[in-house]
Order: structure tokens, then C-alpha cells, then sequence
């Protein structure tokens, strides 16, 4: 499954808070989670991209993060699979 998150700094980003969340994102990999992070000008600071096989497996990172960043999470349904269900 993919999950779209959007970000805001809840303070601003320190080097060690970067050094912790690439460790954590090395050991979600480990795990078969997988999150593209892109930093954002604009409304928003950040959006991920999350490859995860449930909904859980995709909370876990956004759970490690949560005093840092404020989100908002979709699930994304890729075109192909979405005309099939009109």
C-alpha cells in the first residue's frame, strides 16, 4: 500500500534530529517499510512517500516522528488499479 504524507516542522529542524530520523529510517527498511522524504517549499515543510504492506506498518514511522512534525496521511490508489473500479 501507498501513503502520501504531508509535513510541518512543529520546531525547527536540528542536525541531530536529522541524524536519529535517518537511522530510524534505515531500521524501517530493514523492516520492508519504505519512506521517500521530500523536504517542500510552501504550505507544507515535508511530504513523504510511504511504501508499507498495512496501515500499521505505515503508522509506525509517522509515530517515531510525531513530536518533530505535525502530519496529514492519504492513502494512494495508483490510476490503473483506481479506472478499475468505475
Amino acid at each position: 500500500m501507498i501513503f502520501i504524507t504531508l509535513l510541518k516542522w512543529k520546531q525547527a529542524p536540528k542536525k541531530e534530529m536529522i541524524e536519529q530520523s535517518t537511522k530510524r529510517l534505515e531500521e524501517l527498511a530493514k523492516q520492508g517499510i519504505k519512506m521517500n522524504i521530500y523536504w517542500t517549499l510552501g504550505r507544507y515543510d515535508g511530504v513523504t512517500i510511504i511504501d508499507a504492506p498495512t496501515e500499521k506498518d505505515a503508522m509506525k514511522p509517522l509515530l517515531f516522528f510525531q513530536d518533530i512534525v505535525a502530519t496529514e496521511t492519504m492513502v494512494a490508489v495508483p490510476r490503473a488499479e483506481a479506472i478499475k473500479l468505475l
